[in-house]
């Protein structure tokens, strides 16, 4: 398909998707899609607040909320107990404050493992005050609760034999995965985000059949999902290095997420088909004595021509096909010390 812009046109696959934000309208006349660009947005400027303008009062958060009766029961026959309830003062949301029997709670399914060297240090900080001052975020599930936040402060007071945990218990459950795109406890690299990110797609895609798109706050950016793929098949791949390629390429798809859960395997496959490929050069520039943190990241960028690409929208497996095959072709000839020097920067091999 050809892709018609301002008079110019640029070939396209029909599998291709155009980004809202780049075109405005579109129609199709035999085998020319023509679109027009959209109209640059005026850039939108937050409105300042006036100063005590929003939310609840104090007192009026204070006030206890009825609708959690059941919730509360259910905290109690856990053998937990509800210390408060209260509405939240910016959505003024029903929640409550509860201690819950510690081997009731489990972290969510989907979200990355914890980290062992930040649970010793919050297992040091909670020795030397003697207390916990920092609750836990919960969710009711089954018979039991998940934390999609305080995984690492759960991990570190079940390590030292304590037998309750303070938490905030969300009465919504569906809150989880959105607490996750918010979670702060401890900062992700990319091989954590990319991970938890296609868990939490396989938990959702048991649930619903929503469009795997509708869930764009939750997972952020669509290269996680493929990239998550591609950790799972490969713990140390190093993703970084392809980043670039996927963020001109890999958009959220608008099919349902069980489906696009397997269209996500099958990128996610050939993220790895090219990693093998860029694997083979960097190891031809090793034997010939290059050296650089930075190897995989200078082969990427010399074969990645999306990134001199002007058009709006970019086809995932032509993209795919062009750049795996100028990597199984490289000329390591022709690259010196001074060029892999010069490229600098980059995500190093190892970052992950």
């Amino acid at each position: 398909m050809l892709l018609c812009f301002r008079g110019s046109f640029v070939h396209l696959h029909r599998s291709s998707r155009v980004r809202p934000e780049a075109v405005s309208s579109a129609h199709v006349a035999g085998d020319v899609l023509v679109a027009k660009r959209a109209p640059r947005k005026p850039a939108v400027r937050r409105k300042k607040a006036a100063a005590l303008s929003k939310g609840l009062t104090a007192v009026e958060s204070g006030a206890a909320p009825e609708e959690v009766g059941d919730v509360a029961d259910a905290v109690e026959k856990a053998g937990g107990a509800v210390l408060a309830r209260y509405r939240d003062p910016v959505g003024a949301r029903p929640l409550l404050l509860v201690s819950l029997p510690i081997d009731r709670v489990e972290p969510t399914p989907y979200q990355r493992d914890p980290s062992d060297p930040h649970v010793k240090r919050l297992m040091g900080v909670i020795e030397k005050i003697g207390m916990f001052l920092d609750p836990i975020i919960v969710v009711r599930q089954s018979d039991g609760y998940w934390t999609p936040n305080g995984n690492h402060r759960l991990q570190a007071l079940k390590k030292l034999g304590h037998r309750a945990v303070t938490a905030l218990l969300v009465p919504d459950a569906d809150v989880a995965f959105k607490i996750l795109a918010l979670n702060t406890e401890k900062a992700h690299n990319l091989r954590e985000k990319s991970l938890e990110t296609i868990r939490m797609a396989r938990a959702l895609a048991e649930t619903t059949h929503a469009a795997e798109e509708s869930f764009a706050f939750e997972f952020e950016q669509a290269p996680f999902l493929t990239l998550g793929v591609g950790y799972e098949w490969r713990p140390r791949l190093s993703g970084g290095a392809y980043q670039p390629i996927l963020r001109r390429t890999d958009f959220f798809l608008d099919i349902p997420i069980g489906k696009a859960l397997k269209e996500r395997e099958r990128r996610g496959k050939r993220v790895l088909r090219l990693d093998d490929a860029v694997s083979a050069v960097v190891e031809k520039l090793k034997k010939k004595g290059l050296t650089s943190p930075y190897l995989r990241s200078f082969v990427v960028s010399r074969v990645n021509y999306t990134r001199f690409a002007k058009s709006p929208t970019i086809d995932f497996d032509e993209a795919f096909d062009k750049i795996t095959a100028s990597a199984e072709k490289f000329n390591i000839d022709r690259v010196r010390q001074e060029d892999v020097v010069k490229a600098g920067g980059g995500p190093p091999d190892d970052e992950e």
